[in-house]
């Protein structure tokens, strides 16, 4: 009906000016519309959401021209109810101005399911505009006819509930942000580990000699040890009155021997003080 009329790119974006004044004022007075992309529906009798696939023409709003009935037969209140609920203004009205000439008015609408004063409040608004002379141009009672206005144009879309939206990109980042934090601790966990088996467990004194970074056998052995550095003066004079060089080696396996024969004379309770970094096996 209309897409194929349309130009490649086209868009439809009227401000509130240029649907009064070139779309419905041309509806109302039956002259044709710059382009008949909005359709002629009662919008009363749909709910909201069965709106969209009456019209060719729209993605996220939609536009139609519908007619108005009264509430009560000698009244002047719109009758707002629809098929599963019922439009509820909220606001107050918008007065629309071409120059400085009053036009129309643009009234804004919720949809509520249910029955009033009790029916629950959904997403789907409604914008609806209205010729200042409208009223004035149908009678007020014809023949027993409800009608009110002859056409109203009306905008219809679904807000978009951006609290819901903003709670579920929270949720996804603290889960993000709880995984990224499990995964350091176990890296974390893992570099420990493997420090801890970076070190060897040395089970003679002559691995400690090898090792640079124990330093020397009396930086091992502190002051109140039971092998002190006299001991070990003295191991090392024996063996050169015996005419024997000891080899570094050597006089490690020595040392450890005797280290061995002093804890098992050794009895009281002198502690024995070790490396805090390794413990003998």
């Amino acid at each position: 009906m209309v897409g194929g009329n349309l130009p490649p790119g086209f868009r439809f974006h009227p401000t509130d000016e240029e649907l009064i004044m070139y779309y419905l004022k041309n509806q109302a007075t039956s002259r044709p519309c710059p382009v008949s992309i909005i359709p002629e529906v009662d919008i009363y009798k749909f709910d909201p959401w069965e709106l969209p696939e009456k019209t060719e023409f729209g993605e996220n709003e939609w536009y139609f021209f519908t007619p108005r009935d009264r509430k009560y037969p000698n009244g002047v209140r719109p009758n707002r109810a629809a098929v599963s609920g019922y439009w509820k203004a909220t606001g107050t009205d918008k007065s629309i101005y071409s120059g400085s000439k009053y036009v129309g008015v643009k009234k804004a609408l919720v949809f509520y399911q249910g029955k009033p004063p009790k029916g629950i409040k959904s997403d789907w608004i409604m914008h609806e505009y209205r010729l200042i002379e409208s009223r004035s141009q149908v009678p007020t009672k014809q023949n027993g006819s409800m009608r009110l206005d002859d056409w109203v144009l009306c905008r219809i879309y679904k807000k978009k509930n951006l609290g819901k939206l903003s709670m579920d990109i929270k949720v996804e980042d603290q889960s993000q942000e709880t995984l990224v934090a499990n995964e350091l601790v176990t890296s974390h966990d893992d570099e420990q580990q493997q420090q801890t088996f970076k070190f060897p467990r040395p089970c003679s004194l002559s691995h400690l000699w090898e090792m640079d970074y124990m330093g020397s056998i009396p930086q091992i052995f502190g002051e109140n040890s039971i092998f002190d550095q006299q001991n070990m003066f003295m191991l090392n004079n024996n063996n050169n009155n015996n005419g024997n060089v000891n080899t570094p080696r050597q006089l490690g396996d020595q040392m450890g021997n005797q280290y061995s024969e002093a804890m098992v004379r050794f009895q009281g309770n002198q502690p024995v003080y070790v490396n805090p970094v390794f413990e003998f096996q």
